[in-house]
């Protein structure tokens, strides 16, 4: 295989070490999951983060806090520290999206996925319907079954150029025990950002069912070719008055570690009923240093992010690439948005899940599609936010572990 040559990658917003600059080794040594779950013989390509440091201010505001000793309650502190993260999530919502919303809406919080579980309990009870997309993030089939409440399937069907929905699919599945409508936007796994017309669509079923729509934006910075991202609470003050908004600042800009999100009520009214159902204290707050690093994000990495999607896009590209030209029985559209491949692996007639054909033939580590779909087996999801040599080993694995004799012609350059 032909030598390829390393991708310069971003500045690092002024760091003198190039952000991308990545081995092995080096990822290993820093003891998290993605890297060390299966043995080191293995590519991880499985958990949404990335590999990448972080950006100069984020480390900065880290360290700022570390050196002096500030290891206190941030949210005791008249609420001062929580109040940063809220405006500063104003601020970004507005500037990004044209979403003009109030920093008395929000609500800081440890895990997004905690909020999820909690909003459903707020908002439903036992033997109630959820619907949500399929095939979805683990979690939130997990937030269905471990409440008791009736999950709702509605497909995210391949439509032979990208993954849709089709509202008629729900017809004779809705009753008036249908409480909640999970949305995740950009979509996880399928990659897809919502048109303005799909979420109209979604918008006017919660109105007509009454629904409280939940939905996760968390991958709404990690967009590409144009594509913007549109808030759901966004679409109306009619909408705005039935949606939680949750989202954080960990996708966009790797810090999933220091447990810092925020949730987004549509009204006041709306907040009240959460909190007559959820005290604020069941939730707990940030983490102090998340939530230096959540302002840091909001405020001052917006450099460093618009870096990484030049370099995120042409790794998305890349695995484009690879897959039509090597590997064309496989399928998979390319994703608006996220660092997340859905592949279609059915076309190989494998003997075995996906993810147990490819970590044992090919020693890479893909999410297992049965954790997003029980009927999706034969799917396996792809991260690629990592270094172009990193990629390009794993993209060489895949391909020969489902087409032996086969060799990857790589690329003579990768550009950022």
């Amino acid at each position: 295989m032909a030598a390829v040559e390393k991708n310069s990658g971003p500045s690092h917003s002024a760091r003198g070490n190039n952000a991308f600059d990545l081995t092995q080794a080096a990822l290993q040594s820093r003891g998290n999951a993605k890297w060390n779950s299966y043995g080191a013989d293995v590519l991880p390509a499985f958990v949404a983060e990335m590999d990448f440091a972080v950006a100069d201010p984020i480390q900065q505001a880290i360290m700022r806090a570390v050196g002096k000793g500030d290891y206190g309650y941030p949210q005791y502190k008249g609420a001062k520290a929580e109040l940063a993260v809220a405006e500063a999530f104003v601020t970004r919502m507005e500037a990004r999206f044209g979403w003009k919303t109030q920093a008395s809406l929000v609500q800081v919080v440890a895990d997004l996925v905690q909020a999820t579980f909690a909003s459903i309990l707020a908002f439903s009870e036992p033997g109630d319907g959820v619907i949500l997309q399929m095939p979805a993030y683990p979690p939130f089939r997990e937030s269905v079954a471990s409440t008791e409440r009736r999950l709702i399937p509605l497909s995210m069907r391949d439509d032979g150029e990208r993954y849709v929905f089709d509202l008629a699919e729900l017809e004779g599945r809705l009753d008036a025990r249908t409480r909640i409508l999970i949305l995740c936007n950009p979509q996880n796994p399928t990659g897809r950002v919502f048109t303005r017309d799909e979420l109209m669509a979604l918008a006017e079923l919660a109105i007509a069912r009454d629904l409280i729509v939940i939905s996760d934006e968390i991958h709404s910075d990690l967009i590409y070719g144009g594509r913007r991202h549109i808030p759901f609470a966004s679409l109306s003050p009619g909408i705005a008055g039935r949606t939680i908004t949750i989202t954080s600042a960990t996708k966009s800009f790797n810090i999933p570690g220091l447990r810092c999100g925020v949730m987004h009520f549509g009204t006041a009214e709306l907040r009240q009923r959460f909190a007559k159902r959820i005290p604020s204290r069941l939730l707990g707050s940030g983490n102090g240093l998340g939530i230096d690093a959540t302002v840091a994000a909001w405020t001052q990495s917006d450099a460093w992010l618009d870096e990484v999607l030049v370099h995120l896009e042409a790794a998305r590209d890349r695995v484009i690439e690879v897959i039509r030209s090597e590997l064309p029985q496989i399928r998979c559209h390319a994703p608006e948005g996220t660092y997340l491949a859905w592949l279609d692996f059915r076309e190989l007639r494998l003997n075995m899940p996906a993810f147990q054909f490819f970590h044992d033939r090919a020693g890479v580590a893909l999410s297992a599609g049965e954790n997003f779909d029980p009927a999706c087996a034969q799917y396996g999801r792809l991260n690629f936010a990592t270094s172009m040599p990193i990629l390009e080993r794993i993209l060489e694995r895949l391909v020969a572990a489902a087409r032996p004799s086969a060799t990857l012609t790589a690329r003579t350059s990768a550009t950022a």
